[in-house]
């Protein structure tokens, strides 16, 4: 059997595919790098015409990062695959989901342990970085406590994956009022794989001028 075995060159040429077969005119060149990465993670180059961004979202996250602010996950996965080497500050990396007493907390509010857990990032929200891959509802009650205080993340990577609620979590982040900026991929689609890929690619201090398998699309 014979396959390509060179971690480099298979590395090249998946990006080559991306460069070629997505649409990544559309994004600004910062926003190009964290696509590209989003649709190697996800493995569909028509992943590009579903993600949404606002202006400034890739810029408040990296500046947020640089000035040390927390990184809010909604599930292990996406907490497990940041890479701690990339983050600027050694930034906190938060998820909850593992505490045993979570369940009853989730109990008690009538919800889901992710959503249960969104309460516990009040003392960290403003300012943070938020990265959901997993749960709609975490999505919805982090809006929810955006929407009944003064507290603002920097910004938000709005990457739930599902049948239910999905794309109405996302759709709700991306009208949403109080000038968040965020990313998304509109739609069912999503994920932890997406998030996080979508998470180092901005946390990377690499320029994308330097970045060899992003050159002119």
């Amino acid at each position: 059997m014979s396959y390509l075995q060179n971690a480099s060159e298979i590395y090249r040429q998946s990006f080559e595919i991306i460069r070629r077969e997505a649409n990544l005119a559309r994004f600004s060149p910062e926003m190009e790098q964290v696509a590209a990465r989003m649709i190697h993670a996800a493995g569909a180059t028509d992943l590009a015409d579903d993600i949404d961004y606002s202006p400034h979202v890739v810029a408040s996250a990296r500046a947020a990062l640089r000035d040390g602010a927390p990184i809010l996950c909604d599930s292990t996965m996406v907490a497990t695959g940041i890479i701690r080497s990339r983050l600027p500050r050694g930034n906190d990396v938060v998820c909850h989901l593992g505490d045993p007493l979570l369940r009853r907390e989730a109990e008690s509010l009538g919800t889901t342990k992710t959503a249960a857990a969104v309460e516990r990032w009040r003392d960290q929200l403003d300012g943070a970085v938020v990265a959901i891959g997993n749960a709609p509802t975490a999505l919805f009650r982090l809006l929810e406590i955006v929407d009944a205080t003064k507290l603002r993340p920097a910004a938000v990577l709005g990457i739930p994956v599902g049948f239910v609620g999905a794309a109405e979590s996302k759709e709700a982040l991306r009208s949403n009022q109080w000038g968040i900026e965020f990313l998304v991929v509109r739609g069912r689609r999503g994920g932890s794989a997406v998030a996080c890929a979508a998470l180092n690619a901005i946390a990377s201090q690499a320029e994308i001028t330097n970045d060899p398998t992003l050159g002119a699309s």
